[in-house]
């Protein structure tokens, strides 16, 4: 999936609203809410203070984040793909050498991991 469609869904989505996107500065406001409550659920699972039970899951509270962000660089005419490219190309550039590197059977056992991390998200029930 590229960004490009996902830019689109949330496009189509808010479409049906006057105004379609927020000022930026609201939708800044929305982001730092968002990572709020990101925050509160990784604090609920390896800190000290639990969540109330009506609250959301740390997957809902990253995607709402990601909306967020979404919401912005559609408001602000931003392509994502072309922004993320940017990104990794920087990455593999400039700052491909900036961190110690990981043993070759560490980064094979992270991509295991975030790939049964990612199909046992989809075997969940839908809330």
């Amino acid at each position: 999936m590229s960004f490009e469609s996902v830019q689109e869904d949330v496009d189509e989505w808010t479409s049906q609203f006057d105004p379609q996107y927020w000022e930026p500065h609201e939708i800044v406001a929305r982001l730092a809410e968002e990572t709020g409550e990101i925050a509160r659920e990784v604090n609920d699972e390896g800190g000290s203070k639990p969540k109330k039970s009506d609250e959301g899951s740390l997957e809902e509270e990253v995607g709402d984040a990601i909306f967020t962000l979404i919401c912005l660089a559609n408001s602000q005419g931003i392509d994502l793909d072309e922004t993320w490219q940017a990104v990794m190309d920087k990455c593999y550039g400039r700052d491909n050498d900036r961190f110690e590197k990981a043993w070759p059977d560490r980064r094979l056992k992270r991509k295991t991991v975030i790939n049964e991390s990612a199909e046992a998200a989809h075997r969940r029930e839908p809330r």
